[in-house]
């Protein structure tokens, strides 16, 4: 059933993530406005939510849930905080937008797809926002159109100008390559069979003790290859590119040419220095379609089923980055709802 009154919206989480879904949902999104933020620090809540009329403070992501104006969820909390938040939504049958990744592991994740399956119906869509962003969307149409014949491979980049000073060696499967194994996923409709973790030496740029950059490769079901250059310490900016190699052809997205110039004998443009700048749009779409989609009373966009496969080619990864080895991933049946 549709709605005509503003969808009032819970954020759980007011980290750097948290925080910018804050602003978007009160300034950016139409149709929802903010009536709770959450976050173990009151001080950093009460931050987040000043200057918002009517938005309530809490520490308590449960006791947000149960207050009379909060009609759905977003979740941008730490990864080991999702699963307790998402059933708590799941007790009150509250649509969700959980931040990726659904929870840090495949055993949890799994318990979430149950709990889910056990409603009888969808109340999440995980916050994979590359699906969201206007190259990708073109790649992904262009490809089902068959024009260029079957993926062979997909080729991808994924280049930040640092880590953060917590970042692990298997963060960098977890945290960063579990956008292209969504991506993956998403793009050439596959679900990933096995991967490789290729480990050069590490760059002088990285801190001690991390392996940084990684080269991952994905085997899919469907007889594709898609390979990661994860590097996370690369210096110059943030970058993700990719290119599918097809029978009867290839495209790229990523390139990031939308300004060349030329001037004092050198032609160029600039590359973007975080997330923030490089999916500024497609957090803004993601966020608008979920709001539209619940409004309707429809959930749509990444499943639960999704969060979990990523969760589970993840662990894959970082076991074959342990054991520089292949590890095949194992996935459950994958239930009605999700089909």
């Amino acid at each position: 059933m549709s709605r005509r009154e503003p969808l009032g919206v819970a954020v759980i989480g007011t980290g750097r993530m948290g925080a910018d879904h804050v602003r978007r949902i009160d300034r950016v999104v139409s149709g929802a406005r903010v009536t709770a933020v959450v976050d173990l620090d009151a001080r950093r809540a009460e931050a987040a939510a000043a200057g918002i009329d009517g938005c309530g403070v809490y520490t308590d992501p449960a006791a947000a849930m149960a207050a009379a104006d909060v009609d759905a969820v977003l979740i941008a909390s730490s990864g080991p905080a999702h699963e307790a938040a998402l059933l708590s939504a799941f007790e009150r049958d509250l649509p969700v937008l959980c931040e990726k990744p659904l929870t840090p592991d495949a055993a949890s994740a799994l318990r979430v797809m149950d709990a889910e399956a056990a409603l009888g119906h969808r109340r999440v869509q995980v916050g994979f926002m590359r699906r969201y962003d206007a190259e990708y969307v073109r790649l992904k149409a262009l490809l089902e159109t068959g024009e260029l014949g079957r993926p062979l491979m997909l080729h991808n980049r994924h280049r930040n100008v640092a880590s953060a000073p917590f970042f692990t060696s298997g963060m960098l499967i977890t945290d960063s390559v579990a956008h292209e194994v969504d991506a993956t996923r998403w793009l050439l409709g596959h679900e990933i069979a096995a991967v490789t973790v290729l480990r050069p030496a590490p760059s002088a740029g990285a801190p001690d003790g991390l392996l940084d950059p990684q080269f991952v490769v994905l085997e899919t079901n469907g007889g594709a290859l898609s390979d990661v250059e994860i590097f996370v310490n690369c210096g110059f900016g943030y970058q993700v590119q990719a290119e599918v190699v097809c029978e009867r052809g290839t495209a790229r997205i990523g390139d990031g040419h939308a300004l060349v110039t030329n001037v004092g004998g050198r032609w160029g443009g600039t590359i973007a220095q975080d997330w923030t700048e490089r999916f500024a749009q497609a957090y803004d779409d993601e966020v608008q379609a979920w709001v539209d989609a619940t409004r309707r009373g429809e959930v749509a966009g990444p499943s639960t089923w999704d969060g979990y496969a990523a969760a589970a080619v993840c662990e894959a990864g970082v076991r074959a980055l342990d054991t520089g080895g292949r590890v095949e991933v194992d996935l459950v049946e994958q239930p009605e709802l999700y089909k």
